[in-house]
């Protein structure tokens, strides 16, 4: 594995054992994530948060514009718990904390998605649009996400969605979903 790669793997672990229990909604004590495959441009991770396995899947952008001098990690998620009624759960970190009232564009291919934001992350409203995304991602070539941060720069990243498939069936086989 290259460098720049064990590196994003290692910043993928770590954002997302803190953010763990901002995710989740629930203080939890998170187990340490254990990456358990790369699929292209898509990587698998799974821990136990304390009240079941968790599943999910992470890319960061092969392209990110905007006129900004700083910049945190960009990660897009997709979660799955094993013992929870949940699966599939979109969620991105953008790096910034998002313009307050916000609303961020996804474009997949012919479709357009709305998640909605709060501080630093986005998430689709329903599971219904879970669902349809995920449907997008199977299909699409290229992700292409707009937002805009608290003082108000225009951000575009755009995600490789070559190996997202694989990602996705190898992660809720994990979870068992």
């Amino acid at each position: 594995m290259n460098a720049s790669v064990n590196t994003a793997l290692k910043t993928v672990l770590f954002v997302f054992a803190l953010l763990l229990p901002v995710l989740s909604g629930k203080p939890v004590l998170a187990g340490v994530p254990e990456h358990s495959g790369t699929y292209s441009d898509w990587n698998v991770f799974t821990f136990d948060d304390g009240a079941g396995k968790v599943c999910y899947l992470a890319s960061q952008p092969i392209k990110s514009t905007g006129k900004y001098k700083t910049r945190g990690e960009v990660h897009f998620l997709v979660t799955h718990y094993a013992k929870r009624k949940e699966a599939a759960v979109i969620n991105i970190i953008t790096g910034y904390t998002y313009k307050e009232n916000s609303d961020v564009l996804v474009s997949i291919g012919g479709n357009e998605f709305e998640l909605f934001t709060d501080g630093d992350k986005a998430w689709a409203f329903n599971e219904a649009a879970d669902r349809a995304f995920v449907i997008a991602m199977k299909r699409g070539r290229n992700m292409t996400v707009k937002g805009k941060s608290s003082r108000g720069t225009q951000t575009t990243d755009i995600f490789s969605l070559t190996g997202f498939s694989a990602a996705f069936k190898a992660a809720g086989k994990a979870c068992g979903k």
